[in-house]
C-alpha cells in the first residue's frame, strides 16, 4: 500500500482528501502546516505527496523542496493559487491542479505518477 502525505491547512479539505485517498487504497498521513509536513518527510519514506500551496502564512514550496530532496517522490500541488505555485523556481511539483480538484482526476494522476515511479525503480 503506497504511503501518501497530504497537506492542507483547512481541516475540512484535509479530511475530504484523506477520505478520497484512503478509498483509493492509499495509506494517508495528514499535516496542516509546512513545518509538520517537512518533519514527516524527514521521518517517513512517502511514495507521494499531495499538498496545498498556501498554508496560512507558509508556502508549499518548502514542502515540494523537502520531498524532492528526500527522493524522487511524486508531488501534486492542489491549490487555488496554481499560477503562483507554477511560477515558483525549481524544484517544481510534478503536476498542479486547481482547487477544487476532481477526486477521480486526483486519484488517476496519483496512480499514474506512482506507476511511473515504480517502472523507473524497476528499470534500475
Amino acid at each position: 500500500m503506497a504511503k501518501i502525505l497530504c497537506v492542507d491547512d483547512d481541516p475540512d479539505v484535509i479530511a475530504l482528501k484523506r477520505s478520497i485517498l484512503e478509498q483509493a487504497g492509499y495509506e494517508v498521513t495528514t499535516c496542516i502546516s509546512a513545518e509538520d509536513a517537512i518533519r514527516e518527510i524527514q521521518r517517513v519514506a512517502f511514495d507521494g505527496v499531495v499538498t496545498d500551496w498556501r498554508l496560512g502564512s507558509e508556502r508549499g514550496r518548502a514542502i515540494v523542496e523537502a520531498a524532492k530532496a528526500q527522493s524522487a517522490v511524486p508531488v501534486i500541488v492542489v491549490s487555488g493559487f496554481v499560477a503562483e505555485a507554477f511560477q515558483a523556481a525549481e524544484p517544481m511539483a510534478d503536476i498542479y491542479l486547481e482547487k477544487p480538484a476532481d477526486p477521480r482526476e486526483l486519484v488517476k494522476i496519483l496512480d499514474t505518477l506512482l506507476d511511473t515511479k515504480s517502472i523507473r525503480r524497476y528499470d534500475r
